[in-house]
């Protein structure tokens, strides 16, 4: 890789055991590789939103590059934390991204995040869902992962 971690981003994701969940989510959530029509390909919008509103989220939609910005925190004049989530052939692709004295330190997606904190050849597989139920499980979890991440984060930009 030609770019390091943040140390305060390494550092948090190291604190929530980043790399040890995401581990376990991809495997709960793996498709069959011999099967592509094993996932739900298609989605609808709405349907979506329904999931994101029901976990407590706001979610807006961007249409030209097709992921939806969720959790959005922009309560401090030093940083702004959200995530983007991207779902497409039934795969889940999640990207935290901060703002730090308006300065991008973090941007990636996930699968990044394991191959900078312990191996460039380390690839976790993408959460793969079959139905909106299977979905809302992934996004359950990687909501859980995302609301330790920030309350991490923010402790650490708040003691700056």
């Amino acid at each position: 890789m030609s770019f390091e971690m943040k140390p305060e981003i390494k550092s948090v994701l190291e604190k929530i055991e980043f790399v040890n969940r995401y581990k376990e989510l991809s495997k709960q959530f793996s498709g069959n590789p011999n099967d592509i029509n094993d996932r739900l390909e298609n989605y609808d919008i709405e349907k979506v939103n329904e999931i994101f509103t029901k976990l407590g989220y706001d979610a807006a939609f961007d249409n030209e590059e097709k992921f939806f910005k969720v959790g959005v925190v922009d309560n401090s004049p030093n940083y702004t934390i959200w995530f983007n989530i991207i779902l497409e052939y039934g795969m889940t692709e999640f990207i935290w991204v901060v703002y730090y004295n308006n300065k991008v330190r973090l941007g990636s997606p996930w699968s990044v995040y394991s191959r900078l904190l312990i191996d460039p050849s380390e690839r976790i597989k993408k959460p793969v869902y079959r139905s909106y139920e299977e979905l809302e499980k992934i996004l359950k979890e990687a909501f859980l992962m995302y609301e330790d991440f920030k309350f991490n984060l923010i402790n650490l930009y708040s003691e700056q």
